[in-house]
């Protein structure tokens, strides 16, 4: 049976020779000669590449040294396939140069192993790097590859194997094609087939990519016709990409869409024509061979059993012909350089292989407006296409859908695919579907390919580029709704001035320090009449300065806080409430004292008024107070800081250090104390003259004050929120309000409508009166 593509191949050689010959300019009074010879398929390479090597007289002498030796040909161009170019390869050795035209094999790159063998045709690297680029430009993941079992179809699964695990494409079924075997009706190898087709029938998977001699391919696809398997994607390798008897089984249209990867088509002009002319009816030649011995090179026999595809032939283009063609010109182009042609002559000296092969090496020129140089593999820099076959007569049968060029390693020019799918819309062939953006994926099984996708909670995003598999968390001042692909800012509150309840707040605290001030005066006023100087004289001025320096504070409870806002708050207002609370606890102290245990102790009296014991008291306190805060300033930041509130993460509470609360309780401990002794002797005193009994007054203010500070510290401890400062400034205006007009209020009152009460002679009278009463 005559093999087409391989009768065009041989033509393209008859071709390029006879153009050499003939039309050129390239070896003046050199003509070219060839012999051809069928390898049939790889089962007889060893017997022509020896009849090559031999001499005229088929004598193959063993020699040390061949640098001198003149084989029969000078040159091999072929054989097709990889495998039998390596063993080809091995019997050529160093010296005789090996051009092959359609053999991809990466092993042939390794000059140490095959150092005389060079390629018109790129590398298998190219061509599963431009099948990889085509199932990545589809968004296909989840493929069947087939492969025969020859080194064709393992070496090419492995490396497209290592190609598929950088770009996170799966095999979801590799099988062996079985090599037919003629000789029985029903092998195993057709129950084998049988197999695989069932399983391509229930596979998930719709692309199959196919490496396997056209010889094989025969009998597998008649069994994928007989069991009616439709819906594929078939992907070709270039060792069938462009076969014409596969094409020929028209009925292969209705099993899926045929893709293809192979060299690019050139046109060579005058081969069309030059391939199918027929030999002109002559009488044979006396010294001409009969039809039993060979077939000539017109090949009359070869054209009659090749009519039928003569059409097909022309449509389809001078692709792997081209490779033939500008291999004999590579030969002819070093032919001309070790022969020192001319445009005339060439020298007509002996050619030795190994000196041919030197300068088929340093080849450099433009053949049909393509540039023809090896590289350092011996590898010729072609551009590839990816076909589509059609089975339209009137069309090319192989038609371009891309190119692919191996100095860029880019599939380009990608045109509309006519899919055969019910819709035409492109074949889906995913383990599973893509995630819907903000999802990640969960694997599924062994394979990445398949997973099940996942919703990112709240305060992730999913980030594709760095990781499909795993959510990232905001930033802690961002957050993210669910399935968000990124996060926003949250919104920042804090407490605001045009709150309802904030106005109010400053509104009391206006009036708490006005009232305060207008106290001041009153006080100053009245500084040496009884009622002040039974306050504290002097030292009522510096607890109403205190409480007004501590009115002061309170706007900075309010907006954006800032580190000023934050010591103000957290520092000056306890330092200003420790002098007040420590002043009403000594003026407490010192009434109790006066009246109860003076006469007991006169001596300790007497130390306490020389030497200004209240005021002692007081400063001492304020020291340790101001220690306190200053040793907690050190180990907590107060600065402003902003946290996620709990009850809506999408707010951040803006507020000033909520850790520095903690120390604080240490120093509110200490006003406190102060509190629960104020209270202590202004309950001792309960019994004193009016005048002089402030148990009421004092054990409101005080009794306010703790109940009020326990409380915000349970508060702030289980609820976090602008609530809580809210609540910390009302209890501080409070406070303040409640020892202004708790302590000083009364007073004021008697000061300006009781005057009558304001004397020293009803002080007089309200002493001897308790004297009386306890002797």
């Amino acid at each position: 049976e005559v093999k087409a593509l391989g009768y065009k191949l041989m033509q393209a050689m008859h071709f390029a020779v006879e153009e050499i010959n003939n039309h050129s300019s390239l070896l003046p009074g050199v003509r070219l000669g060839y012999e051809m010879v069928d390898i049939c398929y790889v089962s007889n390479n060893i017997q022509p590449v020896l009849y090559f090597l031999a001499q005229e007289d088929y004598f193959l002498p063993i020699q040390e040294d061949y640098s001198h030796y003149v084989p029969r040909v000078v040159a091999v161009i072929g054989p097709e396939n990889s495998e039998a170019t390596m063993t080809v390869a091995h019997f050529l050795s160093l010296f005789f140069p090996q051009i092959t035209f359609s053999a991809i094999s990466d092993d042939l790159r390794d000059k140490q192993r095959f150092p005389a063998v060079l390629r018109t045709v790129p590398g298998a690297h190219h061509h599963l790097e431009a099948m990889v680029q085509l199932l990545l430009r589809f968004r296909w993941n989840w493929i069947v590859v087939l492969v025969s079992g020859d080194d064709y179809g393992r070496g090419n699964s492995q490396l497209l194997s290592e190609h598929l695990a950088r770009h996170d494409i799966c095999v979801a079924l590799h099988e062996v094609l079985p090599t037919p075997q003629p000789s029985q009706v029903v092998t195993p190898q057709e129950r084998r087939r049988e197999a695989i087709v069932d399983k391509l029938r229930h596979s998930s998977a719709r692309v199959v990519v196919v490496f396997s001699p056209d010889l094989v391919l025969h009998h597998f696809f008649r069994q994928v016709l007989r069991q009616n398997l439709t819906g594929i994607v078939w992907i070709a390798s270039e060792s069938w990409a462009i076969d014409l008897a596969l094409h020929n089984l028209t009925e292969l249209s209705h099993t899926g869409t045929f893709l293809g990867i192979t060299t690019e088509s050139v046109s060579i002009p005058g081969f069309s024509e030059f391939r199918v002319r027929r030999a002109q009816a002559r009488t044979p030649a006396s010294n001409r061979p009969s039809w039993s011995a060979t077939c000539n090179q017109e090949c009359d026999a070869c054209l009659d059993a090749l009519e039928s595809f003569n059409t097909i032939l022309t449509l389809s283009g001078e692709r792997v012909a081209y490779s033939v063609y500008s291999a004999v010109y590579a030969v002819a182009h070093a032919l001309h350089s070790l022969l020192g042609c001319s445009q005339t002559h060439c020298s007509k000296e002996v050619v030795y292989p190994w000196r041919l092969l030197q300068e088929i090496r340093k080849v450099n020129f433009t053949l049909l407006d393509h540039h023809i140089f090896f590289d350092d593999q011996g590898d010729l820099p072609m551009p590839l296409e990816v076909i589509q076959w059609h089975w339209n007569r009137s069309q090319n049968p192989f038609q371009t859908i891309a190119s692919y060029h191996p100095e860029q390693r880019q599939l380009k020019d990608v045109r509309r695919v006519s899919w055969h799918t019910p819709d035409g819309t492109v074949p889906v062939s995913t383990c599973s579907k893509d995630c819907q953006p903000g999802q990640k994926k969960k694997s599924v099984g062994i394979h990445p390919c398949c997973f099940e996708c996942l919703d990112c909670p709240p305060g992730t995003f999913l980030n594709k580029t760095e990781d499909e598999f795993d959510c990232q968390p905001c930033p802690s001042n961002e957050w993210s709704h669910r399935r968000d692909t990124s996060c926003f800012k949250r919104r920042l509150i804090f407490l605001q001035w045009h709150n309802a309840l904030t106005i109010f707040v400053v509104l009391l605290a206006a009036l708490g320090f006005l009232g305060t001030l207008a106290t001041l005066a009153i006080f100053w006023r009245h500084l040496q009449t009884p009622m002040v100087r039974s306050a504290g004289g002097p030292m009522c001025f510096l607890i109403l300065t205190s409480l007004l320096v501590a009115y002061l504070m309170v706007p900075a409870y309010v907006g954006p806080p800032t580190p000023v806002t934050c010591l103000c708050r957290q520092t000056f207002f306890t330092l200003c409430f420790t002098i007040c609370i420590s002043c009403i606890a000594v003026r407490s102290f010192q009434i109790v004292y006066v009246f109860k245990m003076a006469r007991r102790l006169p001596r300790a009296y007497g130390y306490w008024v020389r030497y200004h014991g209240p005021y002692v008291f007081v400063a001492a306190i304020t020291a340790l107070k101001v220690a306190m805060v200053t040793t907690n300033q050190v180990i907590t930041a107060t600065g402003p800081t902003a946290r996620a509130d709990p009850g809506d993460p999408k707010i951040m509470i803006l507020s000033c250090n909520p850790d520095y609360s903690k120390g604080l309780l240490v120093n509110t401990s200490l006003d406190l104390l102060l509190s629960v002794v104020g209270f202590s002797f202004a309950y001792m005193g309960k019994e004193l003259p009016t005048n002089y009994n402030e148990a009421k007054f004092i054990t409101f203010c005080m009794t306010f004050y703790f109940t009020s500070s326990i409380s915000l510290c349970t508060f702030m401890s289980v609820y976090e929120g602008v609530l809580v400062t809210f609540l910390d400034l009302l209890v501080t205006v409070l406070n303040l309000l409640g020892i202004s007009l708790g302590y000083f209020g009364p007073k004021c009152y008697l000061i300006l409508f009781h005057p009558e009460r304001n004397t020293p002679a009803y002080f007089s009278s309200a002493i001897q009166g308790y004297t009386m009463g306890r002797d």
